[in-house]
């Protein structure tokens, strides 16, 4: 259920800079998510078509760029990705394991229609 208030959140840091910007719609939302954030990409694009209905956010779309899980071997200071189903270093095989990326969840980057003859790109920060 936290997709809601993840979804809220999205769709407010994306009308807030449209709105800065002057754009007239968003047409697409690029979101940065590591692959051990635990948001479910579905519920968040299926919450949004329900938020964004009558706003200039209505009918984009969610742009997902996952992230791998990285992780550092506290034991042997190997660094790597490792799978979210096998947690363990691919060096020594220790489990003593810092997690460098992946749960990462955040609006990177959106595409909107400025006025007419004015097109542009702009950062989610």
């Amino acid at each position: 259920m936290h997709e809601l208030a993840i979804t809220q959140s999205i769709l407010h840091i994306a009308l807030e800079a449209a709105g800065a910007h002057g754009a007239q719609r968003i047409r697409e939302i690029r979101i940065r998510m590591g692959d051990y954030c635990g948001v479910v990409p579905q519920c968040v694009q299926y919450y949004f078509d329900v938020l964004s209905r009558d706003t200039a956010a209505a009918g984009a779309k969610l742009n997902f760029i996952r992230l791998p899980i990285r992780m550092r071997c506290r034991g042997c200071g190997w660094e790597g990705e490792v799978d979210k189903r096998h947690i363990q270093c691919a060096a020594c095989g220790g489990t003593d394991l810092a997690l460098l990326q992946g749960r990462e969840f955040y609006v990177e980057s959106l595409e909107a229609e400025e006025p007419p003859g004015k097109e542009t790109e702009h950062d989610g920060n």
